[in-house]
């Protein structure tokens, strides 16, 4: 039999699409909301190309993956990225998520523990709690979600365009250097997710609280995030997780924005391999 892509089919039967570059020591990705794989090329190729098997995948609902109208939640992300683990038979894996990512591979901690896990990385990553609450009260108020759910339904497409084209990025800020290729990327990516499985993912990312999982990080865990980012404040977000996994590296970017694995990349391809290789 000619294998023709590289998918898994999840025990509930959703087809995983991934990406399987270069030869060494394994590096899994998860991407964000509402990427696919593709928004980690830079560092996927950066590492693959310094000795390290990359292994990047869609998450159910986005990118190349089947669009299963249930299931789009941080329990479902997490027993999927464990499936594609445990397929591929890696060992020793060092986990990196990207914002939505982040929650995704702390609730794979809280749920899978880390058995096979070698390095965590958090890369401008929800957790702990993007929410406001009363136990959060440095978290985004629920208006914040319930508008990009608005956006959403009203005019998907622009929504995205709106997010890349500014706080994404950070080109609402005076002098920033815009680049038309990466708006184009982020909206091309938006646009491959299910309609319904973006959406529900907002609550996803949005209202899961990661603090009991990230308790459970006992491995060399590194925490990146930009001090301008304007979707996930670094205060609720990476400073708080740090904060409950106090071994934990913090490197904080200063003025950088939210897809920091864009406009910092060769910062964020170096401090990788660095704590890779530590």
């Amino acid at each position: 039999m000619t294998k023709t892509a590289s998918t898994i089919t999840t025990r509930d039967g959703v087809d995983i699409y991934f990406k399987d570059w270069g030869k060494g020591p394994a590096v899994v990705l998860s991407h964000g909301w509402p990427l696919s794989s593709d928004s980690w090329e830079s560092q996927a190729f950066h590492l693959a190309s310094n000795g390290f098997r990359v292994v990047a995948h869609d998450r159910r609902g986005h990118g190349r993956s089947s669009q299963p109208w249930d299931g789009n939640d941080m329990d479902h992300y997490a027993d999927d990225l464990a499936q594609v683990i445990e397929a591929l038979d890696l060992r020793d894996v060092s986990l990196f998520g990207f914002s939505t990512g982040g929650g995704e591979v702390a609730r794979y901690v809280g749920r899978h523990g880390t058995g096979r896990v070698a390095k965590l990385g958090l890369i401008s990553a929800v957790p702990p709690l993007m929410l406001k609450t009363d136990k959060n009260p440095g978290g985004l108020p629920i208006e914040v979600f319930d508008g990009i759910r608005a956006g959403a339904l009203a005019d998907r497409s622009q929504l995205y365009k709106d997010i890349a084209s500014g706080p994404f990025f950070g080109f609402n800020r005076p002098g920033a250097k815009v680049s038309q290729g990466m708006i184009d990327s982020f909206w091309l990516q938006g646009m491959q997710a299910g309609h319904k499985n973006a959406y529900d993912s907002i609550a996803a990312f949005s209202a899961t609280d990661f603090t009991e999982d990230l308790k459970k990080f006992d491995k060399p865990t590194l925490i990146v995030h930009g001090d301008d980012d304007q979707i996930v404040p670094i205060d609720a977000a990476g400073r708080a997780s740090k904060t409950l996994v106090p071994h934990a590296i913090l490197k904080v970017y200063p003025g950088a924005p939210h897809g920091l694995g864009d406009t910092h990349k060769d910062q964020l391809d170096k401090d990788m391999l660095e704590f890779l290789r530590s």
